[in-house]
């Protein structure tokens, strides 16, 4: 390659005229305005770096050699720059290149980037470590992100504030005791049509809502010739012949709310009291029964005490006094959907069932609600063969009663039963101690009530 002619400049600092063109120009241009010194364009090489910029103007002759000091001095200039990003590792052994080196001897850079070099760019999961004594690079395994996670997360723990809260909270009793798990009763009917499973709950609500309209409140001291002692015995004949004929229990308790009813508006002589129960039971048996007994059948069961007629008449007249409202929920209604949530054994059904009918026996019970009494036997036959726990959430919810509301009422049943052996009226005693009823009134009362009470 040609070198190119050099022309001479003159040594001078940019934007001062010269003196030479001051003297010539005296008289062509006002002083001033000199212009410019021009230097030789050929040797004005502009030189850029790696990273596009402008390296600084050199004023010398461009020859082979000096080109190839230039392009040593970019590439060490740009490797300045990466080794500011990164660490570069000699492959061949030679000693690293550090900021000083580079930037100090730009020779030795120019021959070192001759040299076999490995750039290791830094990945977030690595960590490169140098050790200041052995200038050893050391790579350490990549770091899991899982893992430093976990490391992250601490284990909680407990402030002095929350030791001292749960200390209270002991003392006073407030702990936070797991709740019951509320059984779902229905859950094995789901298949069955006849059991309503989608209306069962809004049926009970309506029952429990409409209970105190037929509810019979205290009447004896409205009846004349009427005592308690004489509707117990009526209420024990009515529950032997409901037996004798094999009626469904529905009729039972129906009967019963009839007669309550009747004598709780009307005033019956006393040898009209047997005619009131007969009646009121052919009156169930039709409303209840498929196959109902005959009116015949109860002439001759009363043993012909009264006739057909005065059967037919005494059934107009408690219809009439009652306005045909023979739709009403007995405590039976409530037994069945009680016993359902106690999810009870035979036994404990029939025990049950025991203390109900000790209920309508006596006169005592009729000051409590239908479901007041149905749950109060569920209570007291629960007690009585020692169930654990007594009363659980689910009875809590499917009756709506709580424990404490039981006790009187159940203290009551369980007093009955006490006495149930010496009494003159043993017609539901002999009922419940036959083997197929798991002769659950032999059985001894329940302690715990009868020592409460």
């Amino acid at each position: 390659m040609a070198s190119r002619p050099i022309v001479p400049q003159h040594h001078q600092p940019r934007g001062e005229a010269l003196a030479g063109d001051g003297k010539q120009r005296k008289n062509g241009a006002a002083e001033g305005r000199n212009r410019r010194a021009l230097g030789d364009i050929g040797n004005l090489v502009t030189v850029r770096g790696v990273d596009g910029k402008p390296q600084p103007q050199i004023s010398r002759p461009v020859t082979r050699s000096f080109c190839a000091q230039l392009l040593a001095n970019a590439q060490a200039a740009a490797a300045v720059e990466n080794n500011k990003k990164a660490v570069c590792v000699n492959v061949d052994g030679a000693p690293i290149i550090t900021d000083g080196e580079a930037a100090g001897k730009a020779p030795v850079a120019a021959k070192a980037a001759a040299q076999k070099k490995v750039t290791i760019k830094p990945k977030p999961e690595q960590v490169i470590e140098i050790s200041p004594d052995t200038e050893e690079v050391k790579q350490e395994k990549p770091v899991s992100k899982k893992k430093g996670r976990e490391g992250s997360s601490k284990k909680n723990v407990q402030t002095m504030t929350s030791i001292l809260t749960a200390r209270s909270k002991v003392a006073c009793g407030l702990t936070n005791k797991p709740k019951e798990q509320i059984v779902d009763i229905d859950a094995a009917d789901a298949g069955n049509d006849l059991a309503a499973v989608e209306y069962v709950e809004d049926i009970y609500k309506f029952y429990k809502l409409i209970e105190s309209e037929s509810q019979v409140h205290d009447y004896m001291d409205s009846q004349a010739e009427i005592n308690e002692k004489m509707r117990a015995i009526l209420v024990d004949w009515l529950i032997e012949v409901h037996h004798k004929f094999e009626l469904m229990p529905e009729t039972l308790y129906l009967t019963i709310n009839i007669v309550d009813r009747f004598l709780s508006i009307k005033t019956v002589p006393r040898r009209e009291l047997q005619l009131v129960g007969i009646s009121a039971m052919l009156m169930a048996s039709k409303y209840e029964e498929i196959w109902a007994p005959e009116v015949n059948d109860f002439v001759c069961i009363s043993d012909r005490a009264y006739t057909h007629q005065q059967i037919l008449m005494m059934e107009k007249a408690i219809l009439g006094k009652l306005e045909w409202t023979l739709t009403v929920p007995t405590p039976y209604v409530f037994l069945v959907r009680f016993i359902k949530a106690s999810i009870p054994d035979t036994q404990m059904e029939h025990m049950v069932y025991f203390f109900a009918e000790l209920g309508l026996t006596n006169y005592v019970t009729v000051m409590y609600c239908p479901s007041m009494l149905a749950a109060s036997a569920v209570y007291a036959a629960r007690c009585t063969l020692s169930k654990s726990p007594v009363w659980d959430e689910t009875l809590k919810v499917h009756t709506g009663y709580s424990e404490t509301q039981l006790l009187g009422c159940a203290k009551l049943l369980v007093s009955f039963h006490s006495i149930a052996a010496e009494n003159k009226l043993k017609v539901v005693y002999r009922k419940y101690s036959q083997p197929q009823r798991s002769g659950v009134s032999l059985l001894p009362p329940a302690k715990s009530l009868l020592a409460a009470s």
